[in-house]
């Protein structure tokens, strides 16, 4: 059950309240330890999966914890952002209300043998959503990234909308069909 894949789960899950104490403290440097320790936790995300598939450690603790870890992490950057004023709260309910919208539907497809799994676009909004978050962090600091750290932000609200659709779009008549 706790091999290394696991490990830097838990890593990343340990890694969430540091950074929002982080990011939310006031200090000299605060911005770059926070963009060190959200880098340090992305970077479990891409390592645990790929150690994981490699070795073939895939687990069900893995595979419970590793979607959770990322919504905590990503969740809880963003809400860290809104606090510090860098992010506008309805942008931040729009990604946020997605993870729980996808998480219920792949819930329901999982009580009926149905497994979504990640797709292109869900990875693509992952993405969008870490870069952004990056520039964000640091656009205090380095005002000049400022105004593209809020572009990227258009862009992950925009990826996370086409992820939402696709997923809806892709799965929902075979989890609901036509119960509704």
């Amino acid at each position: 059950m706790w091999n290394l894949p696991n490990s830097l789960t838990l890593l990343r899950i340990m890694l969430v309240p540091l950074l929002v104490v982080v990011l939310l403290t006031r200090f000299h440097g605060s911005d770059f330890w926070g963009l060190g320790i959200f880098l340090v936790a992305a970077l479990t995300d891409l390592f645990d999966g790929w150690i994981a598939r490699r070795t073939g450690r895939i687990t069900v603790t893995g595979t419970l914890l590793d979607p959770i870890a990322d919504k905590l992490l990503v969740s809880a950057a963003f809400i860290s952002l809104v606090e510090m004023g860098l992010a506008p709260a309805w942008m931040v309910a729009i990604i946020v209300g997605r993870e729980f919208a996808v998480t219920g539907l792949r819930q329901i497809a999982q009580e009926q043998g149905i497994i979504i799994a990640a797709n292109w676009w869900g990875k693509l909004k992952t993405l969008s959503q870490i870069v952004a978050i990056c520039f964000l962090i640091i656009s205090e600091q380095l005002g000049v990234w400022a105004l593209l750290g809020k572009a990227l932000l258009w862009v992950a609200v925009t990826m996370t909308i086409l992820s939402l659709v696709s997923y809806f779009m892709g799965f929902w008549t075979r989890v609901v069909g036509d119960r509704t």
